[in-house]
């Protein structure tokens, strides 16, 4: 190992404890899920041209914000609760609110891992990671579960539950006092666009919330923005209560003002994203032995070859020689999970330069 490699090994140990910052580092960021062409510079330029405001006054409060994200995605502001980033929310809801929370898995950590009640964990099959909803229900009724969450596109196989499976899934709970969570952070990247979200079906569901993190689909992690959509009014409530009077800073809330200035430039985005993440894709399937789920977020799920190196080792070996920093998946709840990798797309030139050098560590052509 020469002196370079031996610095970036130390220096791997201590991002693996980290939840981000790795921008500082100079090396090129595959674990975490941005969208690299948005916002549009003008945003950045009106944001810099504001800073002296935005540092020196209080924001707005929630009702207000809760207002300027109606407006950006169409819905009635007391339908709506704004968190400091979706993890805030998740806190409220699985700590404070429900009382048995079931989740399949694999899926976003943080749900479970935010609990203070019982979790139940409903096993994918390993097979296809296809979520059958007829029997997440009836493991949903058996435990009596208050809290059903579905992520879709699911991190991190990123794969989509059809809206029809998630509609029958909503009418299945509704006699059973169980409130379901849709996780559409992924959704904006999918095939269809977007159309197989549910919000246009909210007023009709009591028992339906939809969770979104903005960070991910509109390039604004640092910002922390995520929102609540739910017509349960009392369910709205009880996580409204767990807010701060101030839990928005002043830049999120001027992102949230200027974002309806760009839907157009929103949308040409997310088709970028997703035309690389195809070609990425594409790119992968010629890795022999690679397993390659097909994507519908802005990642992608592999499953290398049982005779390659583990996903934490060709985690580690990618950031050592290459300076790439990857997310295997061994702290998910599924069989063989030392075999998997989740592979954020980024540009077409570094996806590109990412599958060669995995081609290399995996050495199975």
């Amino acid at each position: 190992m020469t002196e370079s490699e031996a610095a970036r090994a130390q220096q791997y140990e201590l991002l693996s404890k980290q939840h981000g910052g790795y921008w500082r580092h100079g090396l090129t960021d595959h674990a975490y899920l941005y969208n690299l062409h948005f916002p549009p510079d003008i945003f950045f330029q009106t944001l810099s041209a504001r800073i002296h405001d935005l540092v020196l006054n209080y924001p707005v409060g929630q009702d207000e914000v809760a207002g300027l994200v109606g407006n950006l995605i169409g819905q009635p502001r007391e339908r709506v609760v704004v968190g400091n980033g979706a993890a805030e929310l998740i806190k409220i809801v699985a700590s404070h609110i429900c009382h048995t929370l079931i989740v399949p898995v694999p899926s976003f950590n943080e749900y479970a891992n935010a609990a203070t009640g019982s979790v139940v964990e409903f096993p994918l099959d390993a097979s296809t990671f296809q979520l059958d909803v007829d029997e997440f229900a009836a493991a949903a009724i058996r435990s009596k579960a208050d809290v059903a969450v579905v992520v879709s596109p699911n991190n991190p196989t990123s794969l989509l539950v059809p809206k029809a499976d998630l509609v029958h899934l909503l009418e299945t709970l509704a006699g059973h006092d169980c409130m379901l969570i849709v996780d559409e952070s992924f959704i904006d990247f999918s095939s269809s666009g977007g159309q197989e979200t549910l919000e246009s079906n909210i007023a009709e569901y009591p028992n339906l919330a939809i969770l979104k993190s903005m960070s991910k689909a509109y390039g604004i992690c640092g910002l922390r923005l995520g929102y609540f959509l739910s017509a349960n009014r009392g369910f709205r409530d009880k996580i409204r209560r767990g807010l701060s009077i101030w839990n928005i800073n002043g830049f999120a809330e001027e992102f949230l003002r200027l974002a309806p200035d760009y839907r157009e430039a929103f949308t040409e985005s997310c088709k970028l994203v997703r035309v690389e993440r195809d070609d990425f894709f594409d790119d992968l399937l010629s890795i022999e032995g690679l397993t390659v789920y097909r994507p519908q977020a802005n990642f992608i799920f592999c499953r290398l070859p049982d005779e390659a190196a583990s996903g934490p080792d060709i985690a580690r070996e990618l950031f050592v020689k290459h300076h790439i920093y990857t997310k295997h998946c061994l702290g998910k709840t599924m069989p063989r999970v030392d075999r998997y990798l989740r592979l954020a797309s980024r540009t077409r030139s570094e996806n590109q330069r990412l599958v060669e050098a995995l081609r290399r560590l995996i050495g199975c052509d």
